[in-house]
């Protein structure tokens, strides 16, 4: 009787017991403030880091090994500021809202998210698309469906009347409409509390609001603000109700002022922020993301003729080009900064891109690489799962060859991809 008690609780605990997997990590930048360190064990059980050891530990004999010695280790990256249905590289971009269906867009999204996630971004923020198309995309990777990063949602946009979400813009009378709330676009506070209350009937995970022009939207002005500050104030307090952050597309300096008054979490692009702007914002701690790549792609073609309707290319020639210099003065200001692409206006899987231009525009290599980790998944409001190796936290890791302190650029080239402790992508 005894003895079959053994055997039985002894079956019990092989049962529980979880694979472990151990990785032999060459160089490791943690994400967090602490040093690089040589030469570390970091053990994976499901999908969480049990433990990180300083030392190279023999792997037990049931353990799954993965040989990093010669490698730089990293968590996964994080990118604050996608469009993973967008592809506005495409030379089609601006007559697909009227040629495409939800179906092409959804289709599209499933390889742009694929691209992501092998250039080692393991999380991001979708901030804008339509049809709820990246909610079910989150879903269905979660699932295990299909592959791509862990994405936070915010949904369609909110924008005013004619504003820099409104997909009506430049259409012809018989093709456009007056959208309302269910639609993402609001004219007054009453607007602004249905809207968001329809997001959450969505599933989305966040708000997102434009709150000045755009560049790439056929409109003639790219920094106008286009919401009162009570509307985005509206915004900010139905946001609070429904647990969801606000992110703002901003790039006049009246509309950063007026977003970051009525408590917006972050500002996008901020390419025209004044020295008001930005005391406002070290003042409320709301994060700047500042989407380098995006300008730097617009500026250049919109020097190709006919690359860009008239409307675009005027706006692209004047606002792209300022980027670089505002995110200088906002990173000596002291702002904070997480980092993110706006990939879509630029081709998907080039997402590190942006990290040689902040390093080019004074920030050091250390503190762009925690741009998309540790800051990344505080303004997420995520840190405790993901945005450094640490015990706990979700087993994103990637690794590069060589050092990226050294070369930001290796970044570029991601050889090694583990998300939720699988591994999508080996050396």
């Amino acid at each position: 009787m005894q003895k079959n008690l053994l055997i039985w609780l002894s079956l019990l605990l092989s049962f529980n017991a979880s694979a472990k997997t151990v990785i032999h990590a060459g160089y490791l930048i943690d994400g967090s403030n602490d040093n690089p360190m040589n030469e570390m064990s970091i053990y994976v059980v499901d999908n969480k880091i049990s433990e990180v050891v300083t030392g190279y530990i023999e792997p037990e004999p049931d353990d799954e090994y993965i040989d990093l010695s010669g490698y730089t280790v990293l968590p996964g990256l994080i990118d604050m500021h996608v469009h993973l249905t967008s592809n506005q590289s495409s030379t089609n971009r601006y007559i697909e809202s009227t040629s495409l269906n939800p179906a092409d867009y959804a289709i599209r999204s499933v390889n742009n998210a694929r691209k992501t996630l092998l250039a080692g971004f393991t999380t991001v923020r979708n901030l804008g698309d339509s049809d709820a198309i990246t909610v079910s995309l989150r879903n269905e990777i979660v699932k295990g469906t299909v592959p791509g990063p862990r994405i936070f949602t915010a949904g369609k946009s909110i924008a005013s009347t004619g504003g820099h979400a409104d997909g009506t813009n430049s259409l012809s009378k018989e093709l456009s409409s007056d959208p309302g709330p269910v639609d993402g676009i609001i004219n007054s506070s009453d607007d602004a509390y249905k809207a968001v209350r329809h997001r959450y009937k969505e599933g989305a995970d966040l708000i997102k609001i434009t709150a000045t022009g755009g560049v790439l939207s056929n409109a003639k002005n790219g920094q106008n603000p286009q919401m009162t500050e009570e509307e985005i104030r509206s915004v900010v307090e139905a946001a609070k109700d429904y647990g969801f952050k606000v992110a703002a597309h901003a790039h006049g300096s009246e509309g950063i002022i007026r977003a970051v008054k009525a408590g917006v979490d972050s500002i996008e692009h901020g390419t025209l922020m004044d020295a008001e702007g930005m005391t406002l914002m070290r003042k409320e701690g709301t994060y700047y993301v500042p989407t380098l790549l995006a300008g730097a792609w617009v500026a250049e073609k919109a020097l190709i003729e006919d690359y860009y309707p008239p409307f675009v290319q005027t706006k692209a020639l004047e606002i792209g080009p300022q980027l670089i210099s505002t995110f200088s003065k906002a990173y000596q200001a002291g702002i904070k900064i997480a980092f993110g692409t706006d990939t879509g206006v630029t081709p998907h899987g080039d997402n590190a891109k942006e990290f040689e231009l902040m390093v080019d525009a004074g920030m050091t290599a250390k503190e762009a690489i925690l741009s998309a980790t540790l800051h990344a998944s505080i303004l997420l409001g995520e840190q405790e799962n993901i945005g450094s190796i640490s015990r706990g936290k979700l087993a994103d890791i990637i690794a590069v060859s060589g050092n990226p302190l050294k070369d930001i650029t290796n970044l570029e080239s991601v050889d090694f991809v583990m998300k939720d402790g699988n591994v999508v992508k080996k050396p």
